[in-house]
């Protein structure tokens, strides 16, 4: 087994190299077969759900890994870079001191893949219909600070917010700013199957649920990435041994989301030659969201309890076999403004502590409670998490709890309803900064629909902090914003993860391929030798 091992300065989205084994960092040719990469995401087609690779109704992962491959955003991250620069743009600025206008000016003669030109008109109609659609837990929520848009020409798009905010060029380069062509995509209403049209490095050529999808290099992307294939096949597994089985026998070539831990921990001390494992930090944190809301919730002794009493030690340990790090605050390690503020507040875990809250609240009988999580996929460990927290709470004594899965659609759906108690989340930064691990959840419009609000955490600290340009500056505001939620319990954070993904001995450019939101950028990859 060839190892890498990789750091991710200060998780921005971008990794650079620490210790290289085989398959360097150089590009691979752009010809040749299809690269086939494994996944045990799902992304289905449902009821609910009835347009899951339409930008504007679908704001996870799964989603987003194709969305970024397929869509061209006006921003893009280049390799090594922190901050985001033009792609489909050429040029964007703040045109004023009052840092409220935005102002892009596009590249010329681009063309989505289907051959229709792309204009500032298009870019104008994305962003209207994603706010116009709004579709509940889409990504609307992400360009809501965007009071209006203007097209004064093919050339120039304008972008007038209604507040400051620093963070707008990062939201820039997300895809809940996906350009869509405005010949295909109706202005007010989701494209629905599995097609989709855009103007990125690649072309979606078909998608079969749950079995594959097939995605060759577009020829009219005209934007700054280097695509280092021709063809990428996405082969879906609902099983993370099977999709391990493939990649040693040669039936893949690359699988990223998702292993287990077991998985890893096989991976890491395997001398099979043919297979290289690449580990790095990662951005995602995972976290179990408290209904303030439901009666046996309203009491924040209640939520205090909880806190004093989860041990997220064991749980990185005993169920993620410490492949993920214990996490203290809702913003991760890495990114800049972090403080361990749970920690700070309750210590390690103390049932006479918990029971001292409760007894002081005057809340003397056990507490009923449900936790409501994703259904397992592929080698996520979502249930063996679940009963482990409920038994830490039931062992106490203090708590009577049980577990319940759900299938994504129906779980995310249910969530924002506000029909669940306890429900737990991971969450893969849209980009890399600490308004990202806030503001989608605590921020007026969160796209959970939390019962939870903090006017002074909407109305002033995130207002603030996104006047700041130099981010490290908003620490003083993003440490109070920490500390009134450990204080006030509508969420606790459980652990940090890291990113894995394994590829065969020929693939190059594994090494960029992951970013910050573990997605897999399909054109860093090439077929090369070790």
């Amino acid at each position: 087994m060839n190892r890498k091992l990789l750091v991710l300065p200060a998780l921005l989205g971008v990794m650079t190299p620490l210790l290289t084994g085989c398959g360097g960092s150089g590009g691979g040719s752009g010809g040749g077969k299809a690269i086939v990469v494994g996944t045990t995401d799902s992304i289905e087609l449902t009821k609910d759900n009835p347009a899951p690779l339409d930008p504007a109704t679908s704001y996870d992962s799964a989603t987003w890994n194709i969305f970024y491959n397929t869509f061209q955003m006006l921003l893009t991250y280049q390799r090594g870079s922190t901050t985001p620069s033009p792609d489909a743009a050429k040029d964007c600025h703040y045109t004023d001191v009052s840092v409220l206008t935005y102002q892009c000016t596009m590249r010329e003669d681009q063309k989505f893949s289907n051959g229709d030109p792309l204009t500032a008109q298009d870019v104008k109609f994305s962003i209207d219909r994603m706010q116009k659609i709004n579709w509940a837990a889409g990504p609307a929520s992400l360009i809501s600070g965007v009071k209006s848009v203007d097209a004064p020409d093919d050339k120039t798009v304008v972008f007038h917010l209604k507040a400051p905010d620093a963070t707008f060029p990062a939201k820039l380069a997300t895809p809940a700013a996906a350009i869509v062509d405005k010949k295909v995509y109706a202005a007010d209403k989701p494209y629905n199957g599995f097609h989709l049209i855009g103007s990125g490095p690649y072309t979606l050529n078909s998608f079969v649920q749950g079995k594959q999808g097939q995605f060759s290099k577009n020829s009219n992307y005209s934007g700054t990435l280097k695509v280092n294939n021709s063809a990428i096949e996405l082969k879906l597994f609902a099983d993370s041994n099977k999709m391990e089985s493939a990649l040693r026998s040669g039936g893949i070539d690359v699988m990223a989301r998702t292993l287990s831990p077991d998985q890893i921990g096989h991976l890491l001390s395997s001398t099979d030659p043919n297979v290289k494992l690449t580990e790095s930090p990662g951005g995602e944190a995972r976290y179990l969201f408290l209904n303030t809301e439901a009666p046996s919730l309203k009491n924040v002794a209640v939520r205090r309890a909880m806190a004093q009493l989860i041990d997220r030690q064991a749980i990185t340990r005993d169920v993620y076999k410490r492949t993920a790090d214990p996490l203290y605050s809702v913003i991760p390690q890495g990114i800049t403004t972090h403080t361990n503020s749970f920690f700070n507040k309750y210590k390690d875990p103390s049932v006479p502590l918990a029971k001292a809250e409760l007894r002081d609240a005057g809340i003397t009988d056990k507490v009923s409670l449900t936790i409501n999580y994703r259904r397992d996929n592929g080698g996520t460990m979502n249930k063996a998490e679940a009963q482990a927290i409920a038994a830490q709470l039931n062992a106490s004594g203090l708590f009577t709890v049980t577990t319940k899965d759900e299938q994504w659609n129906t779980f995310l759906k249910k969530a924002t309803q506000r029909e669940y108690d306890v429900f737990a989340l991971s969450w893969l930064p849209d980009f890399p900064d600490p308004d990202n691990y806030i503001a989608p959840f605590f921020d007026k419009d969160n796209f959970l629909n939390l019962a939870y609000a903090n006017k002074t955490i909407e109305n002033q600290l995130l207002p603030a902090t996104r006047k700041q340009a130099e981010r490290g500056a908003t620490t003083t505001d993003f440490t109070k914003v920490q500390n009134m939620i450990a204080n006030d319990v509508p969420m606790l954070p459980l652990w940090q993860g890291k990113q894995y993904i394994a590829a065969r001995s020929d693939i190059t450019g594994v090494e960029w391929a992951l970013n910050s939101s573990t997605t897999t950028q399909f054109w860093e990859l090439g077929r090369g030798h070790g």
